[in-house]
């Protein structure tokens, strides 16, 4: 049904263990113009079936969608996306408190490269390869389908993800079902405003809901600066349990503008906004804070650029640790997939040697259960965090 792919002897044992990525060098056997996003049948040196995925022209060869010989059709999907949505339902993420979530988290609920995101009816697609982007027709129709009357947009945001890989120039981002550019959304009864066709990502980051919400048990009557504040997720949350003052800082002017706008719709209070860049608004800021939020973007977008994000993570926290007040605490991020979880305790480490101060860790974050992380798929846990009490 589909064009074929051998491996090379003995390198189907992780797809054996449900692995689902393909590297180049595995491969035996393919057609020779083997189109960028084709769907493809691997099959074993011994020539057994061990899943369909697509092809990309990279280092990554293959993607698995499915460990069994079927059909990528409508079906397909509706039984990919409905199997997301039950799961999501089952577990408490959609109720009437919440009604923003991550609908679909790429290898976590089974296919590598596609993020759904569900904001109240407004649903945001992003494709992170072109095999995915191909399907979006059948896509967009299991959506339909899974969602039925609660379904009020789709809006597909690929361009960013996808338009810069193998002259894939052709992908633009655009509505596929209704027109609406921006919503209100309730996440733990607190609202905020997204936009999605203009804010990072797919608009918010939802990854941080559970942890925005640990921060409002450490605010009530603290100051709290909440760094590469974004659109002011862990702020409103600061604001709302009571904080004595809440500073949100981040470069970017319509983000700290979007920001402002969530305070006042939440009718926070004591709040403060500051377009500028983190490491300049530091200099003259030591015993200000008893609570400090650093949640960074990604420092770190390849294995290339490990290394320089290690040494920005440690210069960030070991700043954060110098400056905050006596029994203080910090709550830090790393998003970066390629800085996995004690890469980045050990450079949080790093930074509370050179900080010289005594530091406690109270918990270790990640990302919540709308982001499913897999035993087969371990590399799927990107968010990673802890909370420190600083002596």
């Amino acid at each position: 049904m589909y064009s074929k792919i051998v491996l090379n002897k003995d390198k189907e044992h992780s797809l054996q263990r449900f692995h689902p990525w393909i590297f180049s060098g595995a491969i035996k056997v393919k057609e020779a113009n083997l189109k960028d996003g084709a769907l493809v049948e691997v099959y074993s040196s011994t020539n057994k079936f061990l899943g369909i995925g697509y092809y990309a022209n990279g280092s990554i060869a293959v993607r698995i969608i499915s460990f069994e010989q079927v059909a990528i059709d409508e079906t397909f999907w509706i039984n990919k996306i409905s199997k997301a949505y039950e799961y999501r339902k089952q577990i408490g993420i959609v109720n009437e408190n919440t009604n923003v979530y991550r609908l679909f988290f790429g290898e976590g609920d089974g296919v590598p490269a596609l993020i759904i995101d569900n904001y109240n009816g407004h649903v945001v697609i992003q494709s992170h390869n072109i095999g995915v982007h191909l399907q979006r027709e059948n896509i967009v129709a299991a959506i339909k389908k899974v969602l039925g009357s609660d379904l009020k947009t789709i809006y597909d945001k690929s361009s960013e993800t996808i338009s810069g890989k193998n002259n894939h120039s052709d992908v633009k981002n655009e509505f596929l079902f209704g027109d609406s550019e921006n919503t209100i959304v309730k996440e733990n009864g607190v609202q905020f405003l997204v936009d999605w066709t203009k804010g990072q990502k797919t608009g918010f980051f939802i990854d941080q809901r559970d942890n925005r919400k640990l921060l409002s048990e450490y605010s009530k009557g603290k100051s709290v600066l909440n760094i590469f504040s974004y659109t002011g997720g862990f702020s409103v949350y600061a604001a709302l349990a009571g904080a004595k003052e809440v500073h949100s800082v981040d470069v970017s002017a319509p983000a700290i503008e979007i920001g402002n706008k969530n305070i006042e719709l939440n009718g926070a209070k004591n709040h403060t906004s500051f377009v500028e860049d983190t490491f300049d608004f530091f200099k003259d800021k030591k015993d200000m804070y008893d609570v400090i939020v650093l949640d960074p973007p990604a420092f770190a977008k390849s294995r290339d650029a490990k290394h320089q994000a290690i040494n920005g993570y440690k210069r960030l926290n070991a700043l954060a640790m110098k400056l905050i007040k006596k029994g203080g605490i910090i709550f830090t991020f790393s998003c970066s997939g390629v800085v996995d979880k004690y890469l980045f305790y050990n450079t949080i480490t790093a930074a509370a040697i050179e900080s010289k101060r005594n530091i406690r860790v109270l918990h270790y974050l990640n990302q919540p259960a709308d982001h499913p992380v897999t035993p087969y798929f371990p590399e799927g846990e990107y968010l990673k965090g802890m909370v420190l009490w600083v002596e």
